[in-house]
């Protein structure tokens, strides 16, 4: 294998390692922010509160576009992932007012 390629080969496990530790972090991230939403959502059920919070959904959401551009992340792809969350959260929410 000429150097060059070596080098290439080299760059790439490098990216993949960076990758994988990532991932695991998103990973780990979702689940504590998920332990959050869940202690959330019961105790909007104990005291009989709406599972959805419109207008603070609203604000986040304004929020993650916000860092996304300050990360250089697409604010779009932000936004879709940001729903996607919300409506998995208000989903369990609804699920404990049952």
């Amino acid at each position: 294998m000429s150097d060059h390629v070596q080098r290439a080969a080299d760059l790439l496990a490098s990216h993949r390692d960076s990758i994988d530790r990532l991932d695991a972090i998103l990973v780990y991230t979702l689940g504590e922010r998920f332990k959050h939403t869940q202690a959330v959502g019961r105790l909007k059920a104990q005291h009989d509160l709406p599972p959805s919070d419109p207008a603070r959904e609203e604000r986040q959401i304004e929020r993650l576009e916000w860092l996304a551009k300050e990360a250089d992340l697409d604010p779009e792809f932000a936004k879709k992932f940001l729903n996607f969350i919300i409506s998995e959260v208000i989903r369990h929410h609804e699920g404990m007012q049952r």
